[in-house]
């Protein structure tokens, strides 16, 4: 698989709230330049040009990363500390998509450097009009930091 030019990186374990993301990003003309991983671990690797990913280009990042919070082997919360405490990559937008409306966790995903928190809504018509803003405003509308 081709991983060039890849705009969204996109990271979910819930395959049911990936194909309705997937769904939502690709009626809404996003999906070209995504790449979905499974877990955090898999997020790092792609990043970071490591294991399945060691021969992408370290020197194409992705636009966009869509994090879920709550994920086996590494966590949302440790991928965007990780990614926002690398001086190389602290611009790319986070934005955390995921079911906790809890206090500390948005907290703490604000104190470590997201971009925005988005709570996904249970309403699939709701969770995709979030998904489609989401896209048009990050690919779209935002000027990334040079």
């Amino acid at each position: 698989m081709s991983y060039h030019n890849v705009e969204i990186l996109f990271v979910e374990d819930s395959a049911d709230d990936a194909a309705l993301t997937v769904r939502a990003l690709k009626k809404s003309g996003f999906t070209n330049k995504l790449h979905h991983v499974i877990n955090g671990a898999e997020a790092l690797d792609f990043i970071y040009c490591k294991g399945a990913y060691a021969d992408r280009s370290n020197k194409e990042f992705p636009k966009l990363i869509l994090l879920d919070l709550k994920m086996p082997k590494v966590s949302g919360l440790q991928v965007l500390e990780k990614l926002k405490g690398d001086p190389d990559l602290k611009a790319i937008p986070i934005v955390m998509l995921t079911s906790s409306n809890e206090g500390p966790d948005i907290e703490k995903c604000f104190a470590l450097g997201a971009n925005s928190y988005i709570v996904k809504p249970v309403d699939s018509d709701n969770f995709f009009n979030a998904v489609k803003e989401i896209g048009l405003y990050w690919i779209v509308l935002s000027q990334p930091a040079h």
